[in-house]
């Protein structure tokens, strides 16, 4: 894990602006860990790793929020 978001409490568009902000710097082929609790994360999420060409590695469920793992595209 080459970076963490915890994004818990916090609404549309937000988890996904952080999470674009965060990718920025770091390497081609890092992977990065989101938590959100944020219902339309579920569609934000894979939505936004689909137009960046960023790859969605897995979504997991944990109390309350799910865990995003997404690998950096390049």
């Amino acid at each position: 894990m080459d970076d963490q978001i915890d994004a818990r409490g916090m609404l549309c568009p937000l988890p996904v602006l952080k999470l674009r902000k965060r990718m920025k710097p770091l390497a081609d082929g890092a992977l990065i860990e989101l938590w959100a609790d944020d219902p339309a994360a579920v569609v934000d999420v894979p939505h936004f790793c689909a137009e960046a060409g960023h790859r969605l590695v897995s979504v997991t469920e944990a109390e309350g929020y799910q865990v995003y793992s997404v690998r950096k595209a390049g």
